[in-house]
């Protein structure tokens, strides 16, 4: 995997002029407007980037984005991967590899999820500050190399609690209402049942998604620190769950888009790396 991702990473720099990116950014489900925010000074489709998968999901544009937001130089991904789609983990988190190999210090990662508590509301912009791992596999399963990281990464503050506050005091200061709490993550592609949705409140998450959680066990095994976002775009709260659409998904996440990204390029431009 290390060639693979060298070769990426320098196909990848030849056509940058040798772009070296501060912050990496992965953008979920109906959350691609904050790629307009950036000043982007590369534009290349997953298509044309060596052993980079392809983003087949409505929502999902299938570009990198090189340029600056807020003051520093940004490697923004409009699309993610996903295990439903029939990739596998390290597929699915090898783009978080290269953002490494190139200079990435801090992964931002956002992301459209079901809520199930119960004082959440449709619309509601949730800060993540753990997760729960539910899916079947982990992208660090297999012989470890130790040059892209540690046998067994301490995920101890897998979202620096830093950035949290920073986050929270970002949305108190400008009116924005947001919420903190832990997000699970479950291979999908079908919405949870009212019975999954009761499990997953009592384990103790918040809401439920089907990304993130791999990249993030990347990017900490990596060395980065990570800071996450949510729009939570249904509810499965006990006695009220929703029918839900991928579509119906996509509508809410779009409205709230602005303020998740009024919040991440705010955190973007007050992050000071040592």
């Amino acid at each position: 995997m290390l060639e693979q991702i060298e070769f990426t990473t320098k196909s990848i720099q030849a056509r940058t002029n040798n772009f070296k990116p501060e912050i990496g950014i992965i953008l979920g489900t109906g959350l691609g407007g904050l790629a307009k925010e950036i000043n982007a000074e590369f534009t290349i489709p997953y298509a044309e980037i060596p052993n980079f998968a392809q983003s087949t999901v409505e929502g999902h544009t299938g570009t990198l984005i090189l340029g600056e937001l807020g003051g520093k130089k940004v490697m923004a991904m409009q699309g993610r991967f996903h295990f439903y789609e029939g990739y596998n983990m390290q597929e699915i988190t090898f783009p978080v590899r290269v953002m490494k190999v190139m200079g990435v210090k801090l992964l931002c990662v956002s992301n459209a999820s079901g809520g199930m508590n119960p004082t959440f509301e449709v619309g509601e912009i949730m800060i993540i500050n753990d997760h729960i791992n539910l899916f079947p596999a982990n992208p660090l399963i297999g012989k470890n190399n130790s040059e892209l990281g540690p046998r067994f990464p301490d995920m101890g503050e897998a979202y620096k609690k830093e950035y949290v506050q920073l986050a929270r005091d970002i949305a108190k200061t400008n009116g924005i209402k947001v919420s903190e709490g832990v997000y699970a993550g479950l291979t999908g592609p079908c919405f949870e049942t009212p019975a999954e949705y009761r499990y997953l409140w009592r384990i103790g998450a918040d809401a439920v998604g089907m990304s993130t959680v791999p990249e993030v066990i990347v990017a900490k095994h990596s060395g980065m620190d990570v800071f996450g976002i949510s729009i939570i775009t249904d509810l499965g709260v006990e006695g009220h769950t929703q029918k839900v659409t991928h579509e119906e998904v996509q509508q809410v996440a779009n409205k709230q888009e602005p303020k998740l990204t009024f919040i991440v390029k705010e955190l973007i431009s007050k992050v000071k790396f040592n």
